[in-house]
């Protein structure tokens, strides 16, 4: 019998962790770190649904932190088989989760003085640096459309998914011995969009058992556009940005987004078709992906440059050291400042923020997906002040939105890949998505053709046994993990917001007794319960 858990990313789009129990192996497909709002991060702290120390393998299908960010917590749970991915993802891995588990570090050390001055115990950082260490020794590299065998009775194979460097689909094949039966699973991991640079777009055979689908985007398509049409909107942006007469502000993932945004405004640059302006790349994370690029650049398409000038225009500034991050936020005007984290949660763009968001002349440009509860989020929702490290700044800056650079198909795009895919004759699940993402995609494909009674939408925790050729079976959805209400905003977001409004409202008001009358009314209400 082979069952499948997924344990993560099931009605979200983070955490993606899927468990297989066969009678041929214990196995997981990626290992995510839950990122969004607190209550979702609460996860990261909680055990495996499974015994990590009986997992015999992974496979990995792409480097992304929800998707490999628990790895060392893995390892420090006592799993020691091999981590299986493409040699660009191992490549990635090498930095990220060391970068990840200096956050981790970092956090837990800042929460930990809080906690003493409270007079209450300390809390481990969910992993650390030699966590990470141990498990980058785990990763074993493969290349793709390559048949490998992790254990004997499955094989498994990568296949191009267009999201990211060294991203994958990953087809795995599972003998069952009480049936003698061999039972076919395809993994999308992620998948990209046609129109993208430096990959082509997703790739896989047909006919399984079972298809594992993202569904990210899977209730929405963006405009029709093209890599020059792509380039043309950054052009408009960043020239309407500039001679607005302050900086351009370019929150951006440290991985891809950030590469492709340097390629585009040097393509630009070049060409002169943008203002003179000096471009800072300001994220150590940032930089050292770039490294991974430069070191595959012969393996990067559409690239509309000779591979000697890629990322190397002389008004590029990678920014490393602290000192060098604080200098670029004196730079009054003229800047285009691309730093992580995409969503704003942290990292060096908060910076940047607190140096511009409230300046009239500046622009903050968002190019990717702000997830609920993120500092990015309540900015593009319209906010008119927001919260940064403790104080409250004034949104006065013109905030811009480009859809363009997103790196996940759209709902067409995973239509499509679906139906190319199939038949499933066992059934598509649909993970990685919102509710309302993973709803509208299964209508569509139902009015595509599909039986909508074989596309399941599983649930956080659910388990499925899965039989050749079969519709799978429900296990049962146990008690989650998380309140799936919470999963979009949390009370942290709400106090946020109110404590925001609050502090706006008795700015508005004049008259010191009026805001004494609105205090109390307020305290009133909190002794009420």
């Amino acid at each position: 019998m082979t069952t499948l858990t997924f344990c993560g990313a099931a009605g979200t789009v983070t955490g993606s962790c899927s468990f297989i129990d066969s009678d041929a192996a214990k196995f997981v497909v990626d290992c995510g770190l839950f990122q969004g709002n607190k209550t979702t991060q609460q996860l990261n702290y909680e055990e495996f649904l499974f015994d990590p120390s009986k997992v015999e393998f992974l496979i990995l299908t792409h480097a992304h932190i929800d998707h490999s960010g628990l790895l060392p917590k893995l390892v420090k749970a006592g799993f020691k088989g091999k981590i299986f991915a493409t040699e660009p993802t191992n490549d990635l891995l090498q930095f990220m989760l060391l970068d990840s588990a200096w956050i981790q570090e970092s956090n837990a050390e800042r929460f930990n003085k809080r906690r003493n001055r409270e007079g209450k115990e300390p809390v481990e950082p969910i992993y650390t640096m030699a966590d990470a260490e141990a498990t980058l020794k785990l990763t074993q590299s493969v290349d793709y459309e390559t048949w490998f065998e992790p254990k004997p009775g499955v094989k498994a194979r990568f296949w191009n998914a267009g999201h990211l460097l060294g991203s994958a689909s990953a087809e795995v094949r599972v003998e069952e011995k009480a049936s003698g039966k061999t039972l076919s699973l395809l993994f999308s991991g992620d998948l990209g969009p046609e129109e993208k640079a430096f990959h082509p777009e997703p790739d896989a055979p047909t006919g399984y058992d079972y298809i594992i689908c993202e569904s990210t985007y899977g209730n929405r398509d963006r405009d029709d556009y093209t890599l020059e049409k792509r380039r043309e909107a950054i052009k408009e942006e960043l020239t309407r940005g500039l001679n607005r007469g302050g900086n351009v502000i370019i929150p951006s993932f440290a991985v891809e987004r950030s590469q492709e945004l340097l390629h585009d405004i040097g393509v630009l640059l070049y060409a002169g078709e943008i203002p003179d302006c000096d471009v800072y790349l300001d994220s150590p994370l940032a930089r050292k992906a770039t490294e991974v690029f430069v070191k595959h650049a012969g393996e990067l398409q559409d690239i509309a440059m000779d591979e000697s000038q890629l990322f190397k225009h002389k008004r590029f500034h990678i920014v490393q050291s602290v000192e060098e991050s604080k200098a670029v936020n004196r730079i009054p005007k003229g800047a285009v400042i691309i730093s992580a984290s995409g969503m704003c949660n942290a990292g060096r763009i908060k910076h940047h923020l607190k140096a511009n968001i409230s300046n009239p002349k500046s622009t903050v440009l968002f190019v990717g997906y702000q997830s609920p509860g993120t500092l990015g989020h309540i900015i593009t929702s319209g906010a008119k002040r927001v919260t940064i490290h403790g104080k409250q700044y004034k949104v006065a800056a013109d905030i811009r939105r480009l859809g363009n650079y997103s790196a996940h198909a759209d709902q067409g795009e995973l239509i499509d890949w679906v139906i190319e895919r199939g038949p499933a004759s066992g059934a598509l699940f649909l993970n990685h998505g919102d509710d309302d993402a993973r709803e509208a995609m299964r209508e569509l494909l139902g009015k595509k053709g599909l039986d909508t009674s074989k596309i399941f939408m599983p649930a956080f925790d659910e388990t499925f046994e899965l039989i050749p050729g079969q519709e799978p079976v429900s296990k049962g959805k146990p008690e989650p993990r998380i309140d799936v209400t919470e999963l979009q905003t949390d009370w942290h977001n709400d106090y946020a917001a109110f404590m925001v409004a609050l502090s706006g409202k008795l700015d508005e008001i004049k008259d010191h007794q009026k805001r004494r009358e609105l205090i109390a009314k307020v305290s009133r209400a909190l002794d009420a319960k």
